[in-house]
Order: C-alpha cells, then structure tokens, then sequence
C-alpha cells in the first residue's frame, strides 16, 4: 500500500498488530494512567469518608456564620473527581487517541 506521497506503507495483520511490542506499550501506557487516576481518586473519595468517620470535629468546625468545613471540602472531592476526569480526556485526545490511530492505520 503507497501513502499519497509515495512511499510504502507497513501493514500487519490484527495478530501482529495485537502481538507487537508498540502495542503492548500502548496497552501498558494506558493501564498505567489508569490505575494511577484511579487510585488518585480512590484516595480522595475515601480520604473524604474517613475524614467524615474519623474525624467529624474538624469537618464540623465553622468557617461562616453557617458553613463548617465539611461543605467545601466536600465540593472538592466533586471538583476534583472532574478535575481527573479531565487530565484523563486531555491524555488520551493528545497522547493515546494518535497512537491508536497509528496504529490502526497500519493494519492490513
């Protein structure tokens, strides 16, 4: 297969593809970001609810005449959950959707 600017393409099959060392990195690369975003908000989520278990003096401890400090905090987890959500979009749009279609582009 020529590219339009004439040079041959590489194509592989989807078992070559699938046993590749570029597609085992790939693979690798995004469980990596995975599990760290996950454990990130993990540690987040339940860092919140054992702050509420453990700790209820501080969250109940009045910032305003009638907000305590559980509230913000609270809509920080949920802040910060799209926060992560987010870092993972940017990731995969500029650094794993491309590799993918590299990828794929070199099937046969």
């Amino acid at each position: 297969m020529e590219t339009p600017g004439g040079a041959k393409k590489a194509t592989k099959s989807v078992r070559e593809m699938l046993e590749s060392p570029e597609f085992r990195r790939l693979v690798s690369k995004r469980w990596t970001v995975s599990v760290v975003l996950t454990i990130l908000l993990f540690i987040l989520y339940y860092g919140y609810i054992l702050l509420i278990g453990y700790d209820k003096a501080l969250l109940s401890r009045k910032i305003g005449e009638y907000t305590t400090l559980g509230l913000p905090l609270g809509v920080a987890v949920i802040v910060l959950s799209w926060v992560l959500t987010v870092v993972y979009v940017i990731w995969a749009n500029r650094s794993y959707d491309p590799e993918v279609k590299k990828l794929k582009d070199q099937l046969k």
